[in-house]
């Protein structure tokens, strides 16, 4: 069965590229829906072990926040935006800026749930156009779900749905540049089999037909 973990060096490069491109796309969309300069940067594409996810977002029991994105069309599968609670809350505000509601209890409005919403439904669009273009396959989002949740409750969804067919996803580092701080979210992101094989494929990784 095909696997993340038989990408070579070449291949772990052009996947951070396309993260690259795609990274640029969503700035672009992004400065132009908040009318004001965003900086994103693509560090680091791994591919991990399922179980090893959670170590990178603080452990299983961080609360974190969670876009879904299912994918169909050509490819098959979802891919989640994830980000720290406390980064989510710090991004948004950075995000919205004069926008952003005033408020005395840490709990998010639901206009401040829309933003976050929205920017990993743009984040994750971005990427997968930039995937879809990339390898000359129709890549379709879905409308994006979010959850917040411990760590592990947010991951046992992919889990769950791909754990039997795949034990890596790709995971994909994007560092957003506010005035004060990096902030640090990630995009998981996992395709079902015959959709693995056929990104394997187009990146030049020869699979056998089962």
């Amino acid at each position: 069965m095909a696997d993340w973990s038989d990408l070579q060096n070449v291949e772990i490069d052009t996947l951070k590229e396309i993260g690259n491109i795609g990274a640029g796309n969503a700035i672009t969309a992004m400065s132009k829906m908040l009318g004001r300069m965003i900086k994103l940067r693509v560090p680091a594409v791994n591919m991990v072990d399922f179980k090893d996810i959670a170590r990178f977002l603080g452990g299983p029991e961080q609360i974190i926040i969670g876009v879904l994105v299912q994918i169909t069309g050509d490819i098959n599968g979802m891919m989640m935006f994830l980000v720290k609670r406390e980064s989510g809350e710090i991004l948004i505000r950075s995000l919205m800026g004069d926008f952003a509601p005033k408020k005395e209890s840490g709990d998010f409005t639901e206009l401040e749930l829309s933003a976050m919403k929205e920017i990993g439904n743009i984040l994750a669009s971005s990427y997968l156009g930039s995937l879809s273009g990339f390898i000359q396959k129709n890549v379709m989002p879905s409308v994006p779900l979010l959850s917040i949740d411990m760590a592990n409750a947010i991951l046992s969804v992919p889990a769950i749905e791909f754990g039997k067919t795949a034990d890596h996803a790709l995971l994909i580092e994007s560092v957003f540049e506010t005035d004060t701080d990096d902030l640090a979210g990630y995009f998981l992101l996992i395709p079902d089999v015959p959709s693995l094989r056929l990104i394997l494929t187009a990146l030049g990784v020869r699979r056998d037909a089962r």
